[in-house]
């Protein structure tokens, strides 16, 4: 038997073309759902739900029925935001939850980390604006592949692998995650490459919820269970948190980057990092890509952001300053002065006084849609609903204890987000949507693949196969394994603590859509993932 995971030889892949519609993600299933709703007849927004449902069940190892969402809308010339992040249950508490965890970090597993899913109202929401099919429509091939069965892919397999011994290993014997190891494990072993998965109860919820436009994910008996084992096994869930959730609709935030208007979900999500190190960036020219001071002063702005994103970075509704502060001129002028030829450790700043899976899709009467869902951590929380196949996500993970921090635990609260979708627009037309997905990755992703489109001028494939960096914390950056070795050197005399990957893993998966003047799409797709493009 071959090696699925073993390429001695490189890789090369080119932009693909379209006209009348394309589909971009990790999973080439997903992308196959997304490319079949176009073909009858939906837009871009249902290929979005078409593709963010099949997701949730031929690539469960990062998202779910229990995931969160994103949204950016392109829609008849016009740009919208959706926010579909939970918020935690109104009667939990920090100090209920510091009896839990005598450490002072809420754990990464069970009922505490869960918050309010968002993903399944985002689809209802999406398709209820903008689609033109029935919800009912645009799940049928999630809800088929979740009966019939699919086979493992490479990459698939390797983070099932992986995280069933992460599993094994944390949370064999207690009785609140026996329905994880039913639902996602063979007998208690975990699925591989090739195999065919079948996953029934997923397909019953995703038929509820077809049938029933979401109300039986918020409102019915897939919310009265999430309450009855929440109630069981310690959670603090009421049916009035699920039945009292939205959806909501937000204005994107953006920053003008040479001409180039980039757009990110504002804050709770991380977004606005992306748009922070943007901003610093604008202020210096990069004749070149591959030397020493374009990764420096990257790397540098990238900490400047992370830094003002952690300290202030929460809910919007109980942050103490205005974000839209950072997106001003002042602030990156300002930040970019603080970038010297050596590497500094990341500090906030006092602002001016006055946060997985990804998908984007395009049809041809030039909407195109950028989702992103996740479940934060793997599988998430272990905790899987009986008997529906609902995995839980364990968003409420970011969330700090000490009462002083901006991002601390409050009941009916949104979180610090890591996923985040993007957009960039010109002279107020699309070019199109981009995402990078993986955590903390997130915005430097986004960073890196605007400055290889913008700076570098770089195809959409190519601007997303270039080789990555990433900050760690202090002073610590990891670099793929193709990265220049001349300029790991160079950075490190630079006082850049530099480590070189044994693989690209955790350097997210990214995928673009771009739009010519004349319609025509071009579409790239992470060589790091399964998948590839649909398209017609």
């Amino acid at each position: 038997m071959f090696d699925e995971l073993f390429q001695p030889y490189a890789g090369n892949r080119y932009c693909i073309t379209a006209k009348n519609g394309m589909v971009a993600t990790g999973s080439n299933l997903a992308s196959a759902a997304g490319l079949e709703v176009l073909m009858k007849g939906g837009n871009a927004v249902d290929a979005a739900v078409a593709t963010a449902a099949a997701l949730t069940v031929v690539e469960p190892t990062a998202n779910g029925l229990g995931s969160d969402s994103f949204a950016i809308v392109w829609m008849k010339d016009r740009l919208y935001g959706l926010n579909s992040s939970g918020f935690t249950p109104k009667g939990i508490s920090r100090e209920a939850v510091l009896k839990d965890c005598p450490d002072g970090k809420i754990p990464d597993y069970g009922w505490l980390p869960i918050m309010v899913p968002g993903a399944v109202k985002s689809w209802a929401t999406l398709v209820g604006r903008f689609g033109k099919l029935s919800l009912k429509e645009d799940l049928a091939p999630a809800i088929r592949y979740a009966e019939e069965g699919y086979p493992i892919g490479p990459m698939l397999g390797k983070m099932w692998e992986r995280s069933v011994q992460i599993f094994h290993k944390n949370l064999d014997g207690r009785s609140e995650f026996d329905e994880w190891f039913r639902t996602f494990t063979n007998n208690g072993e975990s699925w591989h490459f090739g195999d065919i998965v079948r996953l029934p109860n997923h397909a019953k919820t995703l038929r509820l919820i077809a049938e029933t436009n979401g109300d039986a994910f918020y409102k019915g008996e897939i919310a009265e269970q999430l309450v009855r084992q929440s109630s069981r096994d310690g959670g603090y869930f009421q049916l009035s948190d699920l039945a009292g959730y939205e959806s909501k609709w937000v204005d994107p935030i953006s920053v003008n980057y040479r001409g180039y208007d980039v757009w990110e979900i504002p804050p709770n999500g991380q977004g606005i990092v992306a748009l922070m190190a943007l901003n610093i960036l604008k202020e210096f020219e990069f004749p070149q890509k591959d030397c020493v001071d374009t990764y420096h002063k990257q790397l540098e702005a990238m900490k400047m952001a992370f830094a003002d994103g952690f300290h202030y970075v929460t809910d919007p509704t109980r942050m103490t300053v205005d974000y839209h502060d950072f997106l001003k001129p002042e602030y990156g002028a300002r930040r970019a002065k603080e970038i010297t030829d050596t590497a500094g450790l990341p500090a906030y700043s006092d602002i001016p006084k006055s946060g997985t899976v990804y998908m984007c899709t395009a049809d041809g009467e030039g909407n195109m849609v950028s989702l992103i869902q996740s479940n934060y951590k793997g599988f998430g929380s272990g905790i899987v609903l009986e008997g529906y196949g609902v995995a839980l996500q364990n968003r409420g993970r970011e969330f700090s204890l000490d009462p002083e921090a901006a991002n601390v635990l409050e009941p009916g609260k949104r979180s610090y987000h890591t996923i985040i979708p993007g957009f960039m627009t010109k002279d107020g037309k699309a070019v199109g949507p981009f995402g990078v997905m993986g955590g903390y990755m997130q915005p430097q992703g986004h960073v890196q693949v605007v400055m290889n489109t913008v700076d570098f001028n770089l195809n959409p494939q190519m601007a997303l196969d270039a080789p990555r960096w990433q900050w760690i914390k202090d002073k610590s950056i990891l670099v793929e394994p193709t990265f220049s070795n001349q300029i790991v050197q160079q950075l490190a005399a630079r006082g850049h603590d530099i480590t070189i990957a044994l693989n690209g893993t955790s350097f997210g998966r990214g995928q673009f859509i771009r739009r010519l003047d004349n319609g025509t799409l071009v579409g790239g797709t992470e060589s790091r993932t399964d998948s590839n493009i649909a398209c017609f």
